[in-house]
């Protein structure tokens, strides 16, 4: 489940709160019980580095062979064309 960040308007009560995405937003603040809590927009509390799951999962698989011999008369065909 996201966790979605909060902030009341009238007091600055600040709250992470971890729910569902089609859960209705939450409008009372637990601290002063008006209704000026509003959801906030903020980046992931993580980040992706590294050479990715591509680089490291798929790009180095060997492929089927039928893939590679479309591959040969692909380039045969442009060779040719070319001339």
């Amino acid at each position: 489940m996201p966790l979605y960040e909060y902030l009341c308007s009238n007091c600055e009560h600040q709250d992470d709160i971890l729910g569902k995405s089609s859960v209705e937003p939450l409008l009372n603040c637990p601290a002063c019980n008006n209704k000026t809590f509003q959801k906030q927009v903020s980046a992931p509390h993580f980040k992706l580095k590294g050479s990715g799951w591509y680089e490291t999962d798929f790009k180095n698989k060997p492929k089927p062979e039928s893939v590679k011999i479309n591959n040969d008369k692909t380039k045969t065909k442009t060779e040719t064309s070319k001339k």
